[in-house]
């Protein structure tokens, strides 16, 4: 007599994740195919070609009942305090006055 498998039967339980959204995230682990894997609210999301350690904004393209997948994000980096300068601090104050005034 053959052993049938049951699949367990898994409540469609809400998740914390959508389809479109975006998350700022950390990389912490890699998969086995070489996905990064990120954490949202401790439910699993896989980033194609991320790397562990780094921190990437991404777009969930699907969500299924026990993970998702999402992309990066490409667009402006946002830069770090200590990468900016005085001179472009003081030059974006400049703009923001001139605006304002205008």
């Amino acid at each position: 007599m053959a052993f049938r498998r049951y699949k367990r039967f898994r409540p469609n339980i809400p998740k914390p994740v959508k389809v479109g959204e975006e998350y700022d995230v950390e990389i912490n682990e890699v998969g086995s195919k070489g996905d990064g894997i990120a954490r949202i609210k401790n439910f699993v999301v896989f980033v194609n070609g991320a790397k562990k350690g780094e921190k990437t904004r991404i777009k969930i393209t699907s969500v299924m009942n026990r993970f998702a997948v999402g992309e990066k994000v490409e667009g402006e980096e946002v830069p770090k305090a200590e990468d900016v300068t005085e001179e472009e601090v003081a030059k974006a104050e400049a703009e923001t006055e001139e605006s304002e005034e205008g």
